[in-house]
Protein backbone atom coordinates (compact mmCIF):
# COMPACT_ATOMS: atom_id res chain seq x y z
CA UNK A 1 0.00 0.00 0.00
CA UNK A 2 1.68 3.34 -0.87
CA UNK A 3 0.37 6.44 0.55
CA UNK A 4 0.59 9.80 -1.46
CA UNK A 5 1.36 13.28 -0.50
CA UNK A 6 -0.18 16.19 -1.89
CA UNK A 7 1.40 19.43 -1.24
CA UNK A 8 -0.19 21.78 1.44
CA UNK A 9 -1.48 25.47 -0.20
CA UNK A 10 0.15 27.48 2.51
CA UNK A 11 -1.60 30.44 0.67
CA UNK A 12 -4.86 28.56 0.35
CA UNK A 13 -5.06 27.84 4.34
CA UNK A 14 -4.17 31.69 5.16
CA UNK A 15 -7.18 33.60 6.55
CA UNK A 16 -9.44 34.95 4.05
CA UNK A 17 -9.26 38.61 6.41
CA UNK A 18 -5.71 38.84 5.59
CA UNK A 19 -4.98 41.31 3.08
CA UNK A 20 -1.69 41.16 0.99
CA UNK A 21 -0.14 43.50 -1.65
CA UNK A 22 1.82 46.49 -1.30
CA UNK A 23 -1.31 48.18 0.80
CA UNK A 24 -0.94 46.29 3.89
CA UNK A 25 2.63 47.42 3.41
CA UNK A 26 2.11 50.80 3.05
CA UNK A 27 -0.61 51.00 5.73
CA UNK A 28 2.21 49.53 8.23
CA UNK A 29 4.89 51.02 6.64
CA UNK A 30 6.72 54.71 7.53
CA UNK A 31 5.18 57.54 5.32
CA UNK A 32 8.31 58.92 3.57
CA UNK A 33 7.88 63.06 2.51
CA UNK A 34 8.88 63.27 -1.23
CA UNK A 35 11.33 65.74 -3.00
CA UNK A 36 9.17 68.95 -2.82
CA UNK A 37 8.45 68.34 1.25
CA UNK A 38 12.08 68.43 1.28
CA UNK A 39 12.74 71.37 -0.80
CA UNK A 40 9.83 73.37 0.87
CA UNK A 41 11.77 72.41 4.30
CA UNK A 42 14.75 73.29 3.27
CA UNK A 43 13.43 76.57 2.08
CA UNK A 44 11.79 76.93 5.19
CA UNK A 45 14.87 76.40 7.08
CA UNK A 46 17.10 78.54 5.18
CA UNK A 47 14.39 81.75 5.57
CA UNK A 48 14.28 80.90 9.51
CA UNK A 49 18.56 80.49 9.69
CA UNK A 50 19.24 83.76 8.03
CA UNK A 51 18.58 86.22 9.93
CA UNK A 52 20.93 84.67 12.49
CA UNK A 53 23.72 84.13 10.36
CA UNK A 54 23.05 87.18 8.90
CA UNK A 55 23.51 89.14 12.41
CA UNK A 56 26.80 86.93 13.04
CA UNK A 57 28.54 87.79 10.22
CA UNK A 58 27.84 91.67 10.94
CA UNK A 59 28.96 91.22 14.47
CA UNK A 60 32.28 89.97 13.03
CA UNK A 61 32.56 92.57 10.62
CA UNK A 62 33.35 96.52 11.67
CA UNK A 63 31.15 99.31 10.36
CA UNK A 64 32.94 100.69 7.53
CA UNK A 65 32.60 97.30 5.71
CA UNK A 66 28.78 96.65 6.85
CA UNK A 67 28.36 100.43 4.83
CA UNK A 68 29.40 99.13 1.51
CA UNK A 69 27.16 97.91 -1.66
CA UNK A 70 26.42 95.07 -1.60
CA UNK A 71 27.49 93.83 1.82
CA UNK A 72 29.45 90.86 3.15
CA UNK A 73 28.12 87.97 2.98
CA UNK A 74 31.35 86.02 5.24
CA UNK A 75 32.34 86.23 8.20
CA UNK A 76 35.38 88.71 9.36
CA UNK A 77 37.84 88.65 11.96
CA UNK A 78 36.71 91.10 14.72
CA UNK A 79 33.91 88.86 15.85
CA UNK A 80 35.48 88.40 19.49
CA UNK A 81 36.16 92.15 19.66
CA UNK A 82 32.87 93.22 19.43
CA UNK A 83 31.22 90.78 21.48
CA UNK A 84 33.75 92.06 24.33
CA UNK A 85 32.76 95.66 23.87
CA UNK A 86 29.25 95.29 23.75
CA UNK A 87 29.30 93.88 26.49
CA UNK A 88 30.92 96.25 28.69
CA UNK A 89 29.50 98.99 26.68
CA UNK A 90 26.06 97.92 27.43
CA UNK A 91 26.52 96.82 30.82
CA UNK A 92 25.32 93.31 29.68
CA UNK A 93 25.94 91.48 32.52
CA UNK A 94 23.73 93.18 34.66
CA UNK A 95 21.15 93.05 31.87
CA UNK A 96 21.34 89.65 31.78
CA UNK A 97 20.77 89.21 35.47
CA UNK A 98 17.45 91.23 35.54
CA UNK A 99 15.60 90.25 32.31
CA UNK A 100 16.55 86.73 33.81
CA UNK A 101 14.43 87.75 37.34
CA UNK A 102 12.09 89.31 35.13
CA UNK A 103 11.01 86.63 32.18
CA UNK A 104 11.30 83.81 34.87
CA UNK A 105 8.97 85.59 37.53
CA UNK A 106 6.79 85.95 34.82
CA UNK A 107 6.78 82.68 33.06
CA UNK A 108 6.53 81.06 36.33
CA UNK A 109 3.63 83.32 37.47
CA UNK A 110 1.69 82.93 34.39
CA UNK A 111 1.78 79.19 34.01
CA UNK A 112 0.33 78.73 37.36
CA UNK A 113 -2.46 81.52 36.70
CA UNK A 114 -3.13 80.11 33.53
CA UNK A 115 -3.50 76.41 34.74
CA UNK A 116 -5.75 77.50 37.29
CA UNK A 117 -7.64 79.30 35.27
CA UNK A 118 -7.69 77.32 32.12
CA UNK A 119 -9.12 74.71 34.50
CA UNK A 120 -11.56 76.67 36.46
CA UNK A 121 -13.20 77.50 32.68
CA UNK A 122 -12.64 74.01 31.03
CA UNK A 123 -14.08 71.73 33.91
CA UNK A 124 -16.08 73.83 36.57
CA UNK A 125 -19.31 74.98 35.80
CA UNK A 126 -20.78 78.56 37.12
CA UNK A 127 -22.75 81.17 35.77
CA UNK A 128 -21.60 83.50 33.27
CA UNK A 129 -18.77 81.16 32.36
CA UNK A 130 -18.83 81.34 28.36
CA UNK A 131 -19.50 84.99 28.32
CA UNK A 132 -16.41 85.90 31.11
CA UNK A 133 -14.40 83.48 28.46
CA UNK A 134 -15.09 85.35 25.66
CA UNK A 135 -14.15 88.53 27.45
CA UNK A 136 -10.53 86.68 27.98
CA UNK A 137 -10.31 86.05 24.26
CA UNK A 138 -11.48 89.45 23.45
CA UNK A 139 -8.77 91.16 25.21
CA UNK A 140 -5.97 89.54 22.91
CA UNK A 141 -7.63 91.20 19.99
CA UNK A 142 -6.90 94.96 21.38
CA UNK A 143 -3.31 96.52 20.61
CA UNK A 144 -1.13 96.15 23.70
CA UNK A 145 -0.04 99.84 22.89
CA UNK A 146 -3.15 101.26 23.96
CA UNK A 147 -2.38 100.20 27.42
CA UNK A 148 0.41 102.13 27.06
CA UNK A 149 -0.06 105.68 28.80
CA UNK A 150 -2.84 104.51 31.26
CA UNK A 151 -0.38 101.83 32.49
CA UNK A 152 2.17 104.36 32.51
CA UNK A 153 0.49 107.34 34.84
CA UNK A 154 -0.25 104.59 37.01
CA UNK A 155 3.76 102.95 36.95
CA UNK A 156 4.72 107.24 37.69
CA UNK A 157 2.23 107.72 40.47
CA UNK A 158 3.64 104.39 42.48
CA UNK A 159 7.56 105.87 41.75
CA UNK A 160 8.06 102.61 40.23
CA UNK A 161 9.65 103.77 37.26
CA UNK A 162 13.45 102.04 36.60
CA UNK A 163 12.34 99.22 38.74
CA UNK A 164 12.15 95.80 38.00
CA UNK A 165 8.09 95.63 39.08
CA UNK A 166 7.21 97.73 36.70
CA UNK A 167 7.85 95.50 33.89
CA UNK A 168 7.09 91.97 35.77
CA UNK A 169 3.42 92.84 37.52
CA UNK A 170 1.99 93.89 34.37
CA UNK A 171 3.30 90.52 32.48
CA UNK A 172 1.95 88.02 35.19
CA UNK A 173 -1.14 87.30 33.71
CA UNK A 174 -2.14 86.15 29.87
CA UNK A 175 -5.56 85.47 27.72
CA UNK A 176 -3.18 83.68 25.63
CA UNK A 177 -2.20 81.07 28.55
CA UNK A 178 -5.54 80.88 30.25
CA UNK A 179 -6.92 79.84 26.04
CA UNK A 180 -4.60 77.65 25.75
CA UNK A 181 -5.10 75.85 28.62
CA UNK A 182 -8.49 75.22 28.97
CA UNK A 183 -7.77 74.00 25.53
CA UNK A 184 -5.33 71.55 26.34
CA UNK A 185 -6.89 70.60 29.79
CA UNK A 186 -10.34 70.01 27.65
CA UNK A 187 -9.17 66.91 26.13
CA UNK A 188 -6.44 66.20 28.55
CA UNK A 189 -8.02 65.78 31.58
CA UNK A 190 -10.93 62.97 31.90
CA UNK A 191 -13.81 64.55 34.32
CA UNK A 192 -14.00 60.83 36.22
CA UNK A 193 -10.51 61.54 37.86
CA UNK A 194 -11.92 65.07 39.21
CA UNK A 195 -15.31 63.29 40.28
CA UNK A 196 -13.14 60.54 41.44
CA UNK A 197 -11.30 62.98 43.77
CA UNK A 198 -14.71 64.91 44.62
CA UNK A 199 -15.87 61.08 46.01
CA UNK A 200 -12.59 61.12 48.18
CA UNK A 201 -13.40 64.60 49.76
CA UNK A 202 -10.37 66.30 47.88
CA UNK A 203 -10.99 70.01 48.16
CA UNK A 204 -10.68 72.31 44.85
CA UNK A 205 -7.10 73.10 45.44
CA UNK A 206 -6.02 69.44 46.36
CA UNK A 207 -7.78 68.87 42.64
CA UNK A 208 -5.35 71.34 41.30
CA UNK A 209 -2.14 70.63 42.82
CA UNK A 210 -3.06 66.51 42.82
CA UNK A 211 -4.35 65.90 39.44
CA UNK A 212 -4.42 69.58 37.73
CA UNK A 213 -0.95 70.35 37.74
CA UNK A 214 0.62 66.37 36.25
CA UNK A 215 -1.64 66.21 33.68
CA UNK A 216 -1.13 69.33 32.49
CA UNK A 217 2.76 69.57 32.85
CA UNK A 218 3.58 69.07 29.15
CA UNK A 219 1.72 71.75 28.08
CA UNK A 220 2.64 74.02 31.07
CA UNK A 221 6.16 73.42 29.66
CA UNK A 222 5.40 74.66 26.76
CA UNK A 223 3.98 77.53 27.70
CA UNK A 224 6.44 78.40 29.93
CA UNK A 225 8.88 78.13 27.46
CA UNK A 226 6.65 80.55 24.87
CA UNK A 227 6.36 83.25 27.91
CA UNK A 228 9.88 83.16 28.54
CA UNK A 229 11.00 84.36 25.37
CA UNK A 230 7.75 86.48 24.65
CA UNK A 231 8.99 88.18 28.20
CA UNK A 232 12.51 88.38 26.79
CA UNK A 233 12.22 89.44 23.73
CA UNK A 234 10.05 92.53 24.90
CA UNK A 235 11.20 95.75 24.13
CA UNK A 236 8.55 98.94 24.33
CA UNK A 237 7.23 98.82 27.47
CA UNK A 238 10.90 98.06 29.32
CA UNK A 239 12.40 100.47 27.21
CA UNK A 240 9.61 102.91 28.65
CA UNK A 241 9.75 102.69 31.91
CA UNK A 242 13.70 101.21 32.61
CA UNK A 243 16.75 103.29 31.82
CA UNK A 244 19.52 101.84 29.94
CA UNK A 245 22.05 103.19 33.18
CA UNK A 246 19.29 101.97 35.70
CA UNK A 247 17.91 98.25 35.40
CA UNK A 248 18.08 97.70 31.97
CA UNK A 249 16.83 94.32 30.48
CA UNK A 250 19.13 93.43 27.67
CA UNK A 251 16.42 94.43 24.83
CA UNK A 252 17.22 98.01 26.49
CA UNK A 253 20.66 97.73 27.12
CA UNK A 254 21.08 96.45 23.59
CA UNK A 255 19.23 99.67 21.79
CA UNK A 256 21.68 101.95 23.92
CA UNK A 257 24.51 100.81 21.98
CA UNK A 258 22.99 102.52 19.39
CA UNK A 259 23.36 106.05 20.56
CA UNK A 260 24.97 108.92 18.94
CA UNK A 261 24.84 110.52 15.64
CA UNK A 262 27.01 107.44 14.07
CA UNK A 263 25.78 104.11 16.08
CA UNK A 264 28.02 101.19 15.37
CA UNK A 265 25.96 98.67 13.32
CA UNK A 266 28.41 96.08 14.11
CA UNK A 267 28.13 96.61 17.94
CA UNK A 268 24.57 96.52 17.88
CA UNK A 269 24.59 93.58 15.90
CA UNK A 270 27.10 91.76 18.48
CA UNK A 271 24.59 92.84 21.72
CA UNK A 272 21.73 91.61 19.07
CA UNK A 273 24.11 88.01 18.93
CA UNK A 274 24.88 88.08 22.77
CA UNK A 275 21.18 88.64 23.49
CA UNK A 276 19.99 85.43 21.71
CA UNK A 277 22.16 82.94 22.63
CA UNK A 278 20.29 82.53 26.21
CA UNK A 279 17.29 81.22 24.20
CA UNK A 280 19.21 79.31 21.76
CA UNK A 281 20.90 77.34 24.73
CA UNK A 282 17.48 76.78 26.95
CA UNK A 283 15.73 75.70 23.95
CA UNK A 284 19.22 73.12 22.82
CA UNK A 285 18.44 71.60 26.76
CA UNK A 286 14.40 71.42 26.95
CA UNK A 287 13.55 71.42 23.05
CA UNK A 288 12.89 67.62 23.27
CA UNK A 289 10.31 68.09 25.75
CA UNK A 290 8.57 71.14 24.49
CA UNK A 291 8.24 69.87 21.01
CA UNK A 292 6.78 66.49 23.02
CA UNK A 293 4.41 68.71 24.63
CA UNK A 294 3.32 70.41 21.76
CA UNK A 295 2.67 67.14 20.46
CA UNK A 296 1.01 65.47 22.81
CA UNK A 297 -1.19 68.29 22.64
CA UNK A 298 -1.72 67.85 19.00
CA UNK A 299 -2.50 64.27 19.75
CA UNK A 300 -4.93 64.54 22.17
CA UNK A 301 -6.61 67.31 20.85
Amino acid sequence: MTTTLTPVDREAEAPKGRVRGPKAARAGGTLHAGPVAYAILALFTIGSLFPLVWTAIAASRDNQRLAETPPPFWFGSNLMDNLEIAWQDANLGEAFLNTTIVAGISAVTIVVLSTIAGFAFAKLRFRGRNALMLIVIGTMMVPPQLSVIPLYMMVAELDWTDQLQAVILPSIVSAFGVFFMRQYLLQALPDELIEAARVDGASSWRVVWHIVFPAARPAMAVLGMLMFVQTWNDFLWPFLVLTQTGNPTVQVAVAGLGRGYTPDQSLIMAGALLGTLPLLLVFAIFGKQIVGGIMQGAVKG
